[in-house]
């Protein structure tokens, strides 16, 4: 059913969007919307980021407190934030590669401490705004421009990076299956600590394109083929696992969170002049 809520969180005198025909981000966009809507998390608490790419469209169309940052550093505007005003809601929307190529060593330590932000990684599986290079996450012998003969590397897995980097909450959705990525958006919001949630995306004009996928539902279909609930993928043989990938939560956890270990046991000693 329809939710005439949603246009109370855009804004509508910037839409239509800019996104191409196809282009998952409009759905991930609309997922956390309707997760933003259905925990009456107050829009004037809440801060969107992002850096540099398709996914850094986002803020642009949200009515909300927005911040457009540079290339793979929004995490560290993102922080900033949350040190300064923790009663916030932070979300940080980014690509893959802003995420975890030049952003990447943000984001290990952004996962490390354990801080209170939600991390919405797009992925798309290329740079969708610049050119259609291959990025960390390209699949292998998959095609892009700067790998017109297929890609050669071994590609990122940013649910086994994000566990091991050592955020709290982790999960991964795709773009075809709404109800999940609702879930876990919304789960992610209402953890406390550093929340990742890998979203497995389209670019059908930019990726799709390149590898025999010309129109939109070819993609989406891409994506819903390759995707195994975590629960059925334990049960598969790593050779029934090739060229697929799980998705659910693979980490929800309480630890002590950033802010509130810094303020115990920094302001408050600095407050004291306890060394």
């Amino acid at each position: 059913m329809f939710n005439e809520h949603i246009f109370d969180y855009l804004r509508t005198d910037k839409l239509p969007h800019i996104w191409c025909p196809g282009c998952a981000h409009g759905i991930i966009v609309g997922s956390l919307v309707r997760s933003i809507e259905k925990l009456k998390i107050d829009k004037n608490k809440i801060a969107v980021l992002s850096g540099i790419g398709c996914s850094g469209r986002t803020p642009g169309y949200l009515d909300m407190n927005t911040l457009h940052t540079t290339h793979g550093r929004s995490l560290t505007f993102a922080t900033g934030i949350k040190m300064a005003k923790p009663e916030l809601t932070v979300i940080d929307v980014m690509g893959d590669g802003d995420a975890v190529a030049i952003g990447g060593n943000h984001f290990i330590h952004a996962c490390r401490r354990n801080i209170d932000i939600k991390a919405i990684i797009f992925n798309n599986n290329i740079y969708g705004m610049t050119g259609g290079q291959y990025s960390p996450t390209t699949p292998t012998n998959y095609y892009a421009s700067t790998a017109p003969y297929g890609n050669v590397e071994t590609p990122f897995d940013i649910v086994k990076l994000a566990k091991g980097a050592g955020a709290s909450f982790v999960a991964r959705a795709d773009a075809f299956h709404i109800g999940l990525l609702d879930n876990v958006i919304q789960k992610a919001l209402s953890h406390k600590g550093f929340s990742v949630v890998e979203v497995m995306a389209t670019c059908p004009t930019q990726f799709g394109r390149r590898n025999k996928m010309k129109e939109p539902y070819q993609m989406l279909d891409f994506v819903a083929e390759r995707a195994i609930s975590l629960k059925k993928w334990q049960e598969m043989s790593e050779e029934e696992r090739k060229g697929k990938f799980p998705i659910g939560i693979f980490v929800d956890e309480q630890r002590e969170e950033y802010v509130e270990t810094y303020e115990k046991n920094v302001i408050e000693r600095a407050k004291k002049g306890d060394r």
